[in-house]
């Protein structure tokens, strides 16, 4: 299983099984700061937009969250980065002035040039890989729970946490206007993943399951 969340999940309906929980990993040579300049009222999302709870966070951003960062921070402009975005998502985009980009050769730049990183899920399952890269490139990130499920994060150590619209935007206004707080949040991001979740790491412990599963009488 991807997250101990998911395994504990499993693990209540087979009482008999012995699962291990193999975290995901990211490419922390590929996804690293880049040294882009960062635009400090831009938001980023990334995702593959055919997947429905992608749809469904942006949506709910759209429209319950990103009005209430405007009336602090009217200048904020969002970009929505990821293949296949629906006629609703564009429309509401293009309504509410949203960059929707669909499909691009790269997801770095988009990433780099953002200050906050944000990951307003409100469904779904399994590891939230966009976190990952988020994180590993040194972005400040804010997410609700859900977005975050499963993961080993500190809040207000890696991310910053908020569920109702209202909390959300505040937490996302906060950092905009706290460039300091944005880095230190990225750095602890960056390092974590640097520590635990690079390819690397996640090869070795994937490694030591085989072994242990291999031994099993």
């Amino acid at each position: 299983m991807a997250t101990r969340v998911d395994r504990a999940r499993l693990a209540a309906h087979t009482l008999s099984a012995r699962i291990r929980s193999i975290p995901t990993g990211v490419d922390t040579s590929h996804f690293t700061p880049n040294g882009v300049p960062e635009v400090p009222t831009r938001l980023v999302f990334t995702g593959s937009m055919d997947w429905y709870p992608n749809e469904d966070a942006v949506l709910f951003f759209i429209d319950e969250i990103l009005p209430a960062i405007r009336r602090e921070a009217p200048e904020v402009a969002l970009t929505v980065v990821g293949r296949n975005p629906s006629s609703r998502l564009r429309t509401a985009g293009e309504t509410a002035g949203v960059r929707i980009t669909g499909t691009v050769e790269d997801v770095r730049p988009w990433i780099a040039e953002a200050a906050v990183y944000v990951v307003p899920l409100r469904v779904g399952g399994g590891t939230r890989l966009k976190i990952f890269e988020g994180l590993a490139m040194g972005k400040a990130v804010v997410s609700t729970t859900i977005g975050a499920e499963g993961l080993p994060l500190v809040d207000g150590t890696h991310f910053l946490r908020a569920d109702g619209p209202a909390d959300f935007a505040r937490a996302v206004v906060s950092l905009l206007r706290d460039p300091d707080r944005r880095k230190a949040l990225g750095t602890a991001g960056r390092r974590l993943m640097e520590e635990r979740y690079s390819w690397a790491r996640v090869a070795a412990e994937f490694e030591a399951r085989c072994e242990e599963a291999l031994a099993q009488p």
